[in-house]
Parts: structure tokens; sequence; C-alpha cells
């Protein structure tokens, strides 16, 4: 062998022996850089600054591709992810679809005579003289290709044998990068997974952290049909239409009037409430028209009523079914005209008022029987909205349950909780009196609990002394001794259901052993007028309907029994 062939034997052997000494210090370069604890755009940046160190390129790109063929993430050699996906997307579709199809790596020696490159746009763009060569390796997951990585390199000779040096070496920085990628994937999907369990045990666990869709302020419950009342309301609460919310005594008839006013373009104006059901005719109409200095006994000074005060706003009329017919009359001609007089006054005030109002009755029966005014009705009763009872919606039963013993607990400072067989009884019960009886039942089983667990051995039904076991025994009674439950004029089937009997002593209010009871002195009569004064708020016409009695009747016997009646 002369001397000139074992010296161009050894310069090959040099090269060659350079050659894969820099490949595997890019490799590794390169892995240190995959296996950060980082982004994987900015892993893919790294890579993309090593290959253009360790390989001769002009330009470079990694692009990958989703599940559903859309190119996901394109990082390119000095460019923004903006202007490397531009220059991606400039690319020959047959060159990137030839890699992305066959799964094998394409090496274009000079592109200006390659058909696959024959419509490029920046074909033209290169120097004379310039040799340009692309080549490109696909990124695989398996047996699917996720990406591609591609590299333009420019020279004045020949670069045939330094291309396939850089396609096995770019195969191999394709394998790290596919594996990276799919670890990643994993990791994100088991991150998914492990938060969805988090969240559905959070809801087993605690039930309080399930809330309506759309949160309403001290509103709790997660069921179809509350879901539905809010969604209705917040749809309602945009105009200025009158609203009658329609239900049974201690649905929440008054949180959800608020909610309309907080959902409403009045929501930085007053929102005032009245109770008409615990007002006299007479100190109705000053509360809600305000009265004039002298107007009447005790009126020292001018004073403005609730209309004024909710002027922008809104108000809120509880228990609208028991005014009086001459007071609806009045009533009428606020909503119709928008103005009104104070009392003693002539000056007429012109009001914008939202108005929602409340009821437990049922008023179109009450408009059949001639006690409620269609008139009015149709005026107030222009977007009904039902409050579904709680028997209705049973599911919400735990949430509320663990939200009135969570603020129980917050007042008192302790730590109970229920048990599962405590909740399920809960939520079996039929709670006559809706939300406040549930929450009147909460705290006084937590005010007696033995332990922190509260247990179903606590509860007032298992001793005797659950008021909604004793209000149906006493309505029981009543029935089968054929004594009226109400006055029939006006009343419906929720005011019988939600209604309060008066609760007649079981024995005589005398000690044992003291003799006969003498005979009945009018005592019992007499607490049950008083009993149904208190519950109608000292409001005759209430209290005769409760009792069965016609107002007439029901002043005679106050009378009779020297009942005063209380001024508020």
């Amino acid at each position: 062998m002369s001397d000139q062939n074992r010296s161009s034997d050894q310069g090959r052997l040099l090269t060659s022996s350079s050659s894969a000494h820099a490949a595997l210090l890019g490799i590794y370069e390169i892995s240190k850089v995959l296996t950060r604890p980082a982004r994987l755009e900015e892993a893919l940046s790294g890579v993309m600054r090593l290959l253009a160190s360790f390989l001769d390129m002009h330009d470079g790109l990694i692009a990958l591709i989703g599940e559903d063929d859309e190119t996901t993430t394109v990082v390119g050699s000095g460019w923004s992810e903006g202007t490397a996906r531009e220059q991606f997307e400039r690319l020959p579709e047959q060159a990137v679809g030839q890699i992305v199809v066959s799964g094998m790596p394409l090496m274009v020696r000079n592109i200006a005579e390659s058909p696959l490159f024959a419509d490029w746009s920046e074909l033209k763009s290169g120097e004379p003289g310039i040799i340009r060569a692309f080549v490109g390796v696909p990124i695989r997951n398996g047996d699917r290709t996720i990406g591609t990585i591609m590299i333009e390199r420019q020279s004045r000779h020949d670069l045939s044998v330094s291309l396939d040096e850089d396609a096995r070496f770019l195969t191999m920085v394709a394998n790290l990068v596919g594996q990276t990628v799919a670890l990643q994937t994993l990791v994100a999907r088991d991150r998914e997974r492990l938060m969805n369990e988090r969240h559905r045990y959070e809801e087993i666990l605690d039930p309080c952290a399930k809330r309506t869709p759309a949160h309403v302020s001290g509103i709790v419950g997660d069921s179809e049909s509350i879901r539905s009342v809010i969604e209705k309301i917040q749809q309602v609460a945009r105009c200025n239409l009158p609203v009658l919310l329609c239900g049974e005594s201690g649905t929440g008839k008054e949180l959800f009037a608020r909610a309309i006013h907080e959902y409403s373009p009045r929501k930085n104006k007053p929102c005032i409430k009245v109770n008409c059901a615990a007002l006299s005719e007479s100190v109705l109409e000053s509360e809600l028209f305000g009265h004039e200095k002298g107007a009447f006994t005790g009126a020292v000074e001018m004073r403005k009523g609730r209309f004024e005060l909710a002027n922008g706003g809104t108000l809120f009329l509880d228990e609208i079914g028991e005014i009086s017919t001459s007071f609806q009359a009045k009533l009428l001609r606020v909503l119709q005209e928008g103005e009104f007089e104070r009392v003693g006054g002539s000056r007429t005030i012109k009001v914008d008022v939202r108005l929602v109002t409340a009821t437990n009755r049922n008023l179109e029966e009450a408009v059949l029987n001639r006690s409620f005014r269609s008139d009015l009705y149709y005026r107030i009763g222009v977007v009904p909205v039902y409050l579904p009872p709680l028997r209705e919606r049973r599911e919400d039963v735990p949430l509320l349950a663990a939200e009135f013993l969570k603020r129980f607990n917050k007042e008192h400072g302790v730590a109970l909780v229920f048990s599962q067989s405590a909740m399920r009884m809960l939520t079996s019960c039929d709670f006559p009196g809706n939300v406040r009886e549930l929450e009147s039942c909460v705290r006084r089983t937590a005010a007696l609990a033995n332990n922190s667990t509260i247990s179903v051995e606590d509860f007032a039904c298992n001793n005797g002394s659950c008021l909604s076991l004793m209000l149906g025994r006493s309505l029981n009674a009543r029935t089968a001794a054929g004594m009226p439950w109400s006055s029939g004029k006006g009343a419906t089937s929720v005011e019988a259901e939600t209604a309060l009997p008066v609760i007649m002593p079981a024995q005589p209010a005398f000690p044992r052993g003291s003799g006969p009871a003498p005979a009945d002195t009018g005592f019992g009569e007499r607490q049950r007028l008083v009993e149904a004064m208190e519950r109608s708020g000292w409001v005759q016409a209430k209290a005769a309907r409760i009792l069965g009695l016609t107002p007439r009747q029901m002043g005679y016997a106050l009378r009779k029994y020297g009942i005063e009646i209380k001024k508020f």
C-alpha cells in the first residue's frame, strides 16, 4: 500500500471517529435538556439550539402533530413560535406529507432539482451557486408519527456524505423527542385523572363544596328543580317585569327575591322588603306610601314610604295575599301609574320601582272567590316563579344540612359532623316547614348532641319531641273531630299544610292529686285566640282565617275574653 493511500484511509478514520464523538456528545446534551422539568415547548427550543451548534444547518424546525392531525406545536431555530409556525406552513405539503405518511427519513441533496420542492415559494430566494439540501425525519410514538424534525443545509459543494450522517443523528434525536412527548402526555393524563378523582372525593366528603353552577348568595342546592329556578330568575332579572314568587312557607322566597335584585341592572340601587302580613292596613299604608307631618296621631314628622326609599331599585312585598281588598285598590294605582300621595298629603310623587311579590296562598283560587282582585293579580303575576318544597328536592337536604351545621359550628366554636345514618334520616324526612324547619332541626339536634358525631339517636323524632309529628297528630285529631282547619274563604291546600294549628293541652292545667278538674272556665279558648293573634302578627283578619272564624266572630271573641289588640 502506498503512503498516499495509507494517509487517506487514516484521514477518513479520524473523520469518522470525530463525527461519532460529536454525535455521542450531542445526544448526551440533548438528553439532558429533554429530562429537565420544563414545558414541552421550552425543551424543544433547547433541542433546536443544540442542533444548531452540533450541525452545520441553515434553518431547522420541530413540528408536533395532534391526534386530529392538526399541528399543535412548532419550534424553530432562532424564531419565535409564531414565526416558526409561519415557516412550517410555507413548506411544501408533499415533502412534509411524505415524512409523516411513510414514517421514513427524507433526504433531498439539492432542493432546486427535487419535484417535491418544485412549487416552493422560497426556492428562488437562495444565493447563486449555493446548493440547498433538506433532511427530515419522523418523530414516532409507537406505530404513529407524531411530528417531524427538519433542517436545511447550504453549501457550495456536494453534501451527500454528511446528509447521511445528519439523518442518522436526527433519527436518534427524534427517538428521544418521541419518548419525551409520550411521557409528558402520560403525565398530563394522569394529572387530569387525579384532579377529577380529587374533585369527586371532595364532593363526597364535603357536600357543601358543591354549589349551583351560577352561584346565588345564600341559596344552597344542586337539584334539577332548584337549578331551573335559578336559571329562570337570572333570565327574568334582566328586565323590569314584576315577578310573583309562589311556594310554601319556608322555601326561601326572600332569598330568591334578593337574587332577582342582585342579577338585575338595579343591583346598585336599594332593595326594600316589607312583610304585608305583619302589619295592619293603616300601618301598611303608612309604611308603603309614607306620611306627612300631622297626618295622624303620632305623626310628628314627615316620613318617606318604602316606595320612595326603593326608587330606582327593587321593592319586595312578602305575603301579598294577606292584604285586604280595600288596600289592594290603593296598591293597584301605584303599580299602574307609578305615582301616589303620602298619607295626609296632596302632592303626587312618581317612582320607578321593580316589584317582586311573594305568597304561600293560591292566588288563582283567591281571585275566583273574590278575596283577591283579578286586576291586581294580573299586574303582579306577569312572571310567576314556583319555588319547589323541600320534599320535591330531597337531594338538596344533605347540602343544606351540612351548611346549617357549618354555621352552627362557626357560631359556637365546635366541630360537629353528621354520621351517614343521620344524613340518611334527614333525607328521608318530608319537612313540611321546608328549609326553615330543616335549619331548626339541625340547630336543635346539634345543641343537644352528646358527641362530636351526630347520630340517629340525637334527633327529636326518636324521643317523641319532633314538632312536625306533633302537628301532624293534632291535624289528624282536628280532622277526625270535624273541626275546621281554615275558613275556606281564600284558604288553600298550601295554607293548610303550612299554617300552624293551636295545640290544646293534653291534660288539664292542674297538678295531679288536687281533686277533680273544674269545668272549663274559658282559659283554653282564650289561649287559642292569643296564640292565633301572635302568629298572625296581631292582624285580626288573618287570625280569623287561621281559626276558621269570620272577622265579626273574631272581634266578638276578642272582646268576650278581654284581649287587647297590640299596636305596632
